[in-house]
């Protein structure tokens, strides 16, 4: 026998509580208007109502504050449900009356309904007293203000007050929503709305901690409202984000302290899973540089699709490992496989490709220190343009049916050597494209930087933070695209899905960030005095990046957060002509005609002398 739900159960006995009551107020009505004496009219008259209260209690959702809340808007809509139901009787009596059918009282509909009424809202109203006792006895902890009352908010509060030895405490909800503030959510107060009023609502509560429960919001609203909630001194603590909670898909959300990626949070990203899985499941993907940050999160990302086989492939046998043992927990049913290697090293990697032979190639393995390459230009073309090179060839050799190049917005109107070599490692698979066969698919995807990943600005602020600072920037007026690491992993699997050959893919980056204000962002964050120091533009940098030069265009895709360059396709033989030079240049560690021939091939370079 099917049941029902239980939000259903108990809208039921409260849709027959209501009616109980409201018909019992008939004879009550009767009684002290005097016309009890006619039981056999009271009975007639108590039954024909009774349909009729059934009838607009059941179109009516006031068994709903049952559930959740009763406050000024339920009042409100009680009234009017039994203004009507009574206006209706009463002008049943008249019309009675006025044909000589009877003779009924006409003060019984206007005192049932004075009846009804009191009946109604004393029932809720000790409903809300027992609620809050229930709830409010439920733990000890740190009483909680919860900033948002929608589904995310709720879960939270009824885990925290489900726990008897729960740490946190919930005293009541703030919203934005003005049909919520006022009422009663889970036994909780809807106190006010959010913005402007955190301070005043959390000392009225006695609160002793502050969590934002807004998983949807944008990162500028989750900082305006970060920064006033810091203001009571209270400390503050946050939901993960909607696309975390797509992501990882906890039963119950884990509440974490306020970080950068809440600051800059953008919409999740949409995609389109059936898609990616069509070209990852069941085959074998080759992560190249599956150790670095991107790589390793786009290994994790894989793993979700089921593929036949994932091959780790880096340098660093540490950050191999740790990822390696990562998925054998997360993800014990996926075969997997680390090699330690080098993109650079022609036959260990053809070795690789006869050993695994791959369908799908996601190559994130690169140098990308700006100020490390330029005094280091040699290695940035081995690893950046000669492996690519390599791993290109051997795509096109052994039938790689999706190759994912991962570039950068670095790699537009270039002034670093590592841009260059990003742009270059982009024009040798566009060309590639044109010799692949018409189930091959070769592409690069290019975006800006993202948030977290080893050796970016982030981690050196909050390194400079803990060390007692100061922070050091280069440029008040420098700013950068920045996008999570997750995020921009899902999007390069999207952008795969798309399979564009020959196409450069360019990712939706948002509006740019000053870095100075992601340094007094980290530094309100932590809570600490620090100072921020400006150093000067470092070589090779640029004050704002760019993702699409002058002369390059871009057409929509099918998804909305990625787009198609237009790139002129360099001519091959030119190409692997000029290829050449520049590997003998960079074997012979001559810097200085290295960075004359990156200016030779990439014309709209800025790239500066040695």
């Amino acid at each position: 026998m099917q049941t029902l739900p239980l939000q259903d159960t108990r809208r039921m006995r409260g849709l027959g509580l209501d009616l109980g009551l409201w018909i019992a107020a008939a004879p009550a009505a009767f009684v002290l208007s005097g016309g009890l004496s006619d039981w056999q009219t009271a009975l007639a008259y108590t039954a024909v109502s009774a349909v009729l209260k059934a009838v607009l209690l059941s179109q009516s959702d006031l068994t709903r504050h049952y559930v959740h809340f009763f406050s000024t808007s339920g009042i409100r809509g009680l009234l009017r449900t039994v203004a009507l139901g009574e206006a209706m009787l009463l002008v049943g009596l008249l019309l009675l009356r006025a044909l000589g059918l009877g003779a009924l009282p006409i003060t019984v509909p206007l005192t049932e309904g004075l009846l009804a009424l009191a009946f109604l809202l004393g029932i809720r109203f000790l409903h809300r007293v027992q609620t809050e006792q229930k709830y409010h006895k439920a733990s000890a902890g740190q009483r909680t203000l919860i900033l948002g009352a929608g589904a995310a908010g709720q879960l939270l509060a009824r885990e925290m007050l489900r726990q008897p030895n729960s740490v946190l405490r919930p005293v009541g909800f703030l919203d934005d929503d003005v049909q919520k503030q006022g009422q009663l959510i889970v036994g909780l107060p809807v106190l006010g709305s959010i913005r402007g009023n955190i301070g005043a609502h959390a000392q009225a509560v006695g609160a002793e901690r502050i969590v934002i429960a807004l998983p949807s919001v944008k990162g500028e609203n989750i900082r305006l409202i970060h920064d006033e909630a810091k203001e009571t001194g209270l400390g503050v603590q946050i939901m993960p984000s909607l696309s975390e909670l797509l992501v990882h898909r906890p039963q119950i959300p884990q509440l974490r302290d306020v970080n950068l990626a809440d600051l800059l949070r953008r919409p999740p990203s949409q995609l389109v899973h059936k898609e990616i899985g069509a070209y990852l499941t069941g085959q074998t993907v080759l992560i190249t540089g599956a150790g670095g940050s991107i790589g390793s999160e786009l290994a994790r990302q894989v793993a979700r699709y089921e593929p036949g086989q994932i091959v780790l492939f880096g340098r660093g046998e540490n950050s191999i490992f740790a990822i390696q043992q990562e998925l054998l927990e997360a993800y014990p049913n996926v075969p997997q496989t680390a090699i330690i290697g080098d993109v650079r090293h022609a036959q260990h990697m053809r070795i690789l490709f006869e050993r695994f032979r791959p369908q799908v190639v996601l190559h994130a393995a690169a140098h990308k220190h700006v100020p490390l390459m330029e005094d280091s230009p040699s290695e940035a073309i081995y690893n950046n343009v000669i492996g690519t090179r390599i791993l290109t060839a051997l795509c096109l050799e052994f039938g790689v049916r999706r190759y994912v190049n991962i570039s950068s917005d670095k790699a537009v109107n270039p002034t670093s050597v590592m841009g260059s070599s990003k742009r270059l490692a982009e024009m040798i698979i566009s060309v590639a494209a044109q010799s692949a066969a018409p189930d091959q698919a070769f592409m690069s995807v290019r975006f800006g930087n993202v948030l977290g990943s080893r050796g970016s600005v982030v981690p050196t602020f909050i390194r400079q933070i803990e060390a007692g600072g100061p922070v050091t920037i280069t440029d008040q007026r420098m700013t950068r695209y920045f996008m999570t690491i997750p995020e921009a992993s899902r999007l390069v699997l999207q952008a795969g899905a798309l399979a564009g050959n020959g196409k450069v893919y360019v990712l939706k980056m948002g509006n740019p960030v000053k870095i100075v204000d992601l340094a007094r962002d980290l530094i309100k964050l932590s809570g600490r005095d620090i100072a921020i120091k400006e150093t000067g533009i470092r070589r090779g940098e640029k004050l704002y990046e760019e993702l699409l030069t002058d002369r390059e265009k871009v057409d929509e895709t099918s998804h909305e957060e990625i787009f198609e360059a237009r790139l002129e396709t360099p001519d091959p033989e030119w190409l692997e002509a000029e290829l050449s030079r520049l590997e003998s240049y960079a074997r012979e560690e001559d810097y200085v005609h290295v960075r004359e021939q990156i200016r030779r091939m990439i014309p709209e370079s800025h790239l500066g002398a040695q």
